[in-house]
């Protein structure tokens, strides 16, 4: 640290960049300074008024490398190009960075397509756009293929004319239904050509070329032509007055709302041309310290990356740099760009909509996940350690001694993950002894973990195990004989079966009912791990079930093989069943079938 602050002293007192590395030579941060000396000093020194994320990564930065550059612009160039090149991850970005979609068309082709790309190529073809989100610039498309009925799907012409039956958008009156080979080339070229003109905004020359036809062809006496013209006139008139290609192509207005909770935030921009909102977009992200800088963050890479701006951006807070960025935007796109802060009147209305919008969206999609860390923290510190973030749980689950089975249910973050779940079926058990199945199943699933196998190889930060005290002996005793040291904690159930409690393996018992969140979230652990338990004995019971040497004796069905199961638990105690035995739970023909089964050569010897 003390060597970096020695370097940074020795900086230029310049605009520039700097860019802090890792040990492994990785970009962790780029940022831009007035004076370069300044700013990277403040780095090093008084590191405790620094903000957490800022003190990570300082701990992180190995060694730092600076450009100077010409001008504060030049600096904010820079600044810009490399984040995007190396998307440090000290940096505030944009989990979207695949831009806006435009609509390709080629009337260079013999049958034009007309399609939504994810960007410009130079391959000959006209592209339109950017017009906003992808759902604006498929609304855009679909509304321009219904009013040209033109073909959405996707068969190529010529090649598939005539093959095949029209599809149902040609039934739907939605297409003109050029795959049944009945319409020349000419009609269709023309038709994608005021597709064209249409994408340009010319759709009143669309409407008055239409309009044309559709007379003509009434002067004709075709007047199932001229209705249908009449219909296509009608549906580009529509088009026009909604205005929704020239509203949509570049919004005249966009307006920055942010909010934050205590773990999540929303960036959202609301699209506004002509005075009337045409499209919202948001983009969800870690709750960020400095809530200035993460809107000056966002807005930059926003528009960088989607390549158009519009005439005015209004913002709930000053851009330490905005006329930088205006010359930014002015150079990169030929826009004159002006970004304000409204302090009154309908503007900041606007962007208390916006705020409000983005409100909305972070609560939404934290609201649970806030709840959860807390239940989380609430039940480390009631146990006594951190904050647990991996958490396996383990049941038994037999009848009587038969299909012992057990179950690892694993939850991360406080939700079940349900891909990492293992069932077990135990090896070589006689009778039931719960104790030494639990033995069984943890000596299997953590001599797996030390052996690094796959599935097994992450240890949990709390382990519960079905069961009282002596349970949560049982699975200390095997972690001890293996040199693991884990939180280990008996799930202990009340006289109806509910979670009551958790124990110690010393017997200390945790009383969890004081706090109903956690409570239901014990309990929701217990029973998906005895649901995942149960669910496991039942499949091997019931296929055990289905097939048994039981199936060859005449007389027994289904029903009373499962009635002589759940009598004797076992083929093996049914062969050395007495016939009277049998006899008190199956018709005495019935009975006498299964013994005579098992009993054949007996019954001979006893006939001679």
């Amino acid at each position: 640290m003390q060597e970096l602050k020695q370097i940074a002293a020795k900086l230029p007192l310049s605009p520039g960049v700097y860019i802090m590395k890792d040990a492994t030579d990785t970009v962790i941060y780029v940022g831009k300074a007035k004076k370069l000396r300044n700013r990277v000093s403040q780095y090093f020194q008084d590191t405790a008024s620094h903000s957490l994320k800022t003190r990570h990564m300082v701990q992180r930065i190995h060694h730092f490398e600076v450009i100077v550059a010409d001008s504060e612009f030049e600096a904010l160039v820079l600044e810009c190009s490399l984040i995007k090149q190396y998307m440090p991850r000290y940096n505030i970005l944009l989990k979207d960075d695949k831009g806006y979609p435009y609509i390709r068309l080629n009337m260079k082709d013999k049958y034009p397509s007309i399609t939504m790309v994810n960007k410009v190529t130079d391959d000959g073809a006209e592209y339109f756009g950017p017009f906003g989100s992808r759902g604006v610039t498929a609304d855009i498309l679909q509304a321009i293929q219904l009013a040209l009925k033109l073909p959405s799907c996707s068969r190529k012409f010529p090649n598939d004319t005539g093959k095949g039956r029209a599809c149902l958008h040609y039934h739907m009156s939605q297409c003109t239904g050029w795959c049944r080979g009945d319409k020349t080339q000419e009609e269709y070229r023309l038709r994608m050509e005021q597709a064209r003109q249409l994408l340009m905004g010319n759709y009143k020359a669309v409407a008055s070329a239409v309009r044309r036809e559709m007379l003509d062809a009434s002067e004709a006496l075709n007047f199932e032509l001229a209705a249908a013209l009449r219909d296509r006139l009608q549906a580009v008139e529509a088009l026009g007055r909604k205005q929704v290609v020239t509203a949509g192509a570049h919004a005249d207005m966009d307006v920055i709302g942010y909010y934050q909770t205590e773990t999540k935030a929303c960036f959202s921009i609301l699209h506004f041309s002509g005075g009337n909102l045409v499209d919202k977009e948001y983009e969800i992200l870690s709750a960020q310290e400095n809530t200035e800088q993460a809107i000056s963050a966002l807005v930059k890479q926003y528009y960088l990356l989607r390549k158009f701006a519009p005439k005015y951006i209004l913002l709930p807070f000053g851009m330490e740099d905005g006329h930088l960025f205006e010359l930014l935007l002015q150079q990169q796109f030929s826009i004159k760009t002006l970004i304000r802060v409204p302090q009154k009147g309908e503007k900041l209305r606007l962007v208390e909509m916006a705020a409000n919008n983005a409100r909305e969206e972070a609560e939404r999609v934290t609201g649970l996940e806030e709840r959860r860390n807390a239940v989380l923290s609430l039940f480390g510190d009631l146990i006594g350690i951190s904050t647990p973030n991996r958490i396996e749980s383990f049941d038994i689950s037999n009848i009587a001694g038969t299909d012992i089975v057990a179950s690892m249910v694993v939850f991360l973050d406080g939700k079940p993950r349900r891909s990492e779940y293992k069932r077990f079926k135990l090896k070589d058990m006689q009778g039931q002894d719960d104790y030494a199945a639990m033995r069984q199943v943890l000596t299997r699933r953590f001599t797996h973990f030390k052996q690094g196998d796959e599935g097994f190889c992450l240890a949990p930060d709390v382990l519960l195990i079905d069961g009282g005290v002596t349970h949560a002996m049982t699975a200390r005793s095997v972690l001890e004989t293996l040199g693991i040291q884990l939180p280990v904690f008996g799930v202990v159930k009340d006289d109806r079966h509910r979670t009551r409690a958790l124990v110690t393996p010393q017997g200390q018992e945790i009383a969890i009912d004081g706090n109903q969140s956690v409570f239901a979230f014990v309990g929701n652990i217990q029973e998906e791990t005895h649901r995942f338990a149960v669910g496991y004995h039942r499949k091997l019971r019931s296929k055990r079930l289905r097939y048994s040497e039981l199936d060859s004796i005449p007389g027994i069905g289904q029903k009373r093989k499962e009635i002589l199961l759940k009598a004797f638990h076992s083929v093996s105690a049914i062969r050395e069943a007495e016939l009277l035995h049998l006899q008190q739970f199956l018709p005495k023909d019935a009975a006498y079938a299964v013994y005579q089964h098992f009993h054949n050569d007996k019954i001979r010897e006893d006939e001679q």
